[in-house]
């Protein structure tokens, strides 16, 4: 399920700007079924687009080339992800970083940024960024 900004996208420059948009986001979904949020941003930081992707309860498909081919055509200069875990435990996984690390490499050549990934859990929230694995 895809998700377009409204006319005055909002800023998310920063963990905790990112954090709180998302934290939004997770509110009105499933806590039982894990989500990727993806959110593409322009050089000040605005959000220009916003997709969703669904699994369940074990995970989700990590949709590089769709995230990938969505960053072209919305001009990204950086994306922001961020995904929960149903288990209650917000560490990310050795999948989540390769998948993370993948996703970088092949922005790089859009000149496009990962900017961060939030791995959310009830409450808690763990940065990829903020563990130096980006």
């Amino acid at each position: 399920m895809r998700y377009q900004r409204a006319e005055f996208p909002l800023k998310l420059e920063g963990r905790e700007a990112a954090r709180n948009f998302f934290a939004g986001c997770f509110a009105d979904t499933d806590p039982t079924t894990e989500s990727l949020w993806v959110a593409h941003v322009d050089e000040q930081a605005r959000c220009v687009y916003l997709s969703r992707h669904t699994g369940d309860e074990k995970g989700t498909d990590f949709p590089l080339r769709s995230i990938i081919a969505d960053a072209a055509a919305h001009g990204s200069a950086g994306i922001v992800l961020a995904h929960n875990h149903p288990s209650g435990d917000s560490t990310p996984s050795q999948a989540d970083c390769r998948a993370t690390r993948r996703l970088a490499s092949a922005a790089e050549a859009l000149d496009c940024a990962i900017l961060d990934h939030l791995v959310f859990a009830g409450r808690e929230c763990t940065s990829l960024r903020a563990l130096g694995l980006l």
